[in-house]
């Protein structure tokens, strides 16, 4: 028997192909899931937009040109253009490794500066009572705790503490850790409804499931953490499903989508004409907590803001400050 050819071609390992090198470098750099969903896209648009050239091959005009064509053509907001840009900029520094310095040159479009949608107490109290359920609860934690909804839906049972009314929030924006208040009108409901995901983990369980997704491959290192009671989302999914990075099947938290939904039609059935969302209690949450006269520190490590200019914004809201003068009509 003839020995195998180690130079034949088809032999030859070939390399992984330019999406699956992005979807590589970004799990290893621990990118959120969302987030290379969002990039893939960006890139491989850029690419088709090009007639599938390889992006090594493109320089600056022609990373402008899709840009603008974003711009003008697609009419997308200024913040799209720059998570568009973001990607494009992960594309050449991480994954081809090229440092172009003609990527920095490239205009940053210019978002308007708007002040946040804040409802008042009363209308927040509307909105709420035409909520029920997981997404009642999930809002109250929006409201009462200043979170954030991707915060909320991916909120751990070990993270929430109710002797000392806190909730851990763990990797918020910019992948930090903060300490939040839980609201002492939510604990009731809150553990009845732990009683019921405890009932439905200790199912999945029984049939052979159980196991959550954990972050920066603890499951490696803690190999049963996955199936301890502790890990499991305060807000799991109804269904089971499988995991795209994996391909295990796991019970994931409910989709945000869902609560987004909700949260619209009770805008609309409260008949309010604000255009509010899900993070408007979080806008409603700083702001009430300065008007009830907290120090504006502490409502900034409540939010987790790095830099107490972007909690300063709720001031322009209450319009307090230097802005906060009387009317020469009302004198």
């Amino acid at each position: 028997m003839a020995p195998p050819n180690f130079s034949d071609k088809s032999t030859t390992l070939k390399p992984p192909k330019l999406l699956d090198q992005v979807r590589d470098k970004l799990r290893v750099k621990h990118y959120s899931i969302r987030t290379e969903q969002t990039y893939v896209d960006w890139i491989k648009r850029y690419i088709l937009f090009h007639g599938k050239r390889h992006p090594k091959d493109m320089e600056a005009r022609d990373v402008e040109a899709f840009l603008t064509h974003l711009a003008v053509a697609g009419k997308v907001a200024a913040s799209t253009q720059n998570q568009a840009k973001s990607a494009l900029l992960f594309l050449y520094r991480e994954v081809l490794e090229i440092n172009l310095p003609w990527m920095n040159n490239i205009t940053q479009a210019k978002a308007p500066k708007r002040l946040p949608v804040v409802l008042t107490v009363a209308e927040v109290q509307a909105v709420l009572s035409r909520l029920k359920g997981t997404h009642l609860l999930i809002a109250s934690l929006l409201y009462g705790g200043g979170m954030r909804l991707m915060e909320a839906v991916r909120l751990r049972v070990k993270d929430v503490e109710f002797e000392r009314r806190e909730i851990v929030v763990r990797e918020g924006k910019g992948f930090k850790d903060r300490v939040t208040m839980l609201p002492e009108s939510v604990i009731a409901p809150l553990k009845a409804h732990l009683a019921r995901a405890k009932a439905l983990h200790d199912e999945d369980l029984l049939q052979g499931y159980g196991e959550t997704y954990l972050p920066f491959a603890l499951d490696k290192k803690y190999p049963n953490a996955g199936r301890e009671w502790g890990w499991q989302y305060v807000f799991p999914s109804k269904n089971l499903s499988v995991d795209p990075r994996t391909g295990n099947t796991r019970r994931h938290h409910v989709d945000e989508k869902g609560v987004q939904r909700a949260v619209k039609q009770a805008v609309r059935d409260a008949g309010l004409t604000k255009p509010a969302t899900p993070h408007t209690f979080r806008h409603s949450f700083a702001t009430h907590l300065l008007q009830a006269g907290y120090d504006i520190r502490t409502v900034q490590e409540l939010l987790g803001h790095s830099d107490v200019s972007t909690t300063m914004i709720y001031t322009h809201v209450l319009n307090k400050g230097g802005r906060g003068v009387v009317s020469p009509l009302d004198r």
